[in-house]
């Protein structure tokens, strides 16, 4: 009896150190938005948006400001699942004052994903 009390705990112990080896890592985009000259614009609107024919299009969409550094963060680590083949390819749409810029984020889970875009002036 004790013997087999002793082989469940350690196998306990086994399964839960395990488990925690394989600790979900957070799933992140960062994107900086800049003007022309390469500064980074504080207080810019930004938006994260994915294809809206696909089944969670609009529960993935996410919209922020910059940062003084030009920057806004976006935070899908709720959306993984570990185990699921890839993540998402988002749209990004931003703009300040007369100024608009778009671009595209390939956001892999796990990760730390980062991607510029350049705001330039509209023309009437």
């Amino acid at each position: 009896m004790r013997l087999s009390s002793f082989r469940l705990l350690t196998l306990v112990v086994t399964a839960a150190l395990f488990a925690a080896c394989n600790k979900e890592k957070p799933t992140t985009a960062i994107i900086t938005i800049q003007d022309e000259s390469g500064a980074p614009i504080p207080e810019a609107y930004v938006k994260l948006y994915a294809n809206p024919t696909l089944p969670e299009g609009d529960r993935l969409t996410q919209e922020k400001m910059t940062d003084a550094a030009g920057q806004a963060s976006f935070d899908y680590t709720d959306f993984y699942k570990q185990g699921q083949a890839g993540f998402a390819v988002m749209d990004i749409v931003s703009f300040k004052d007369t100024m608009v810029g778009q671009g595209i984020i390939k956001i892999l889970e796990e990760e730390t994903n980062n991607e510029t875009v350049t705001l330039v002036p509209v023309t009437p």
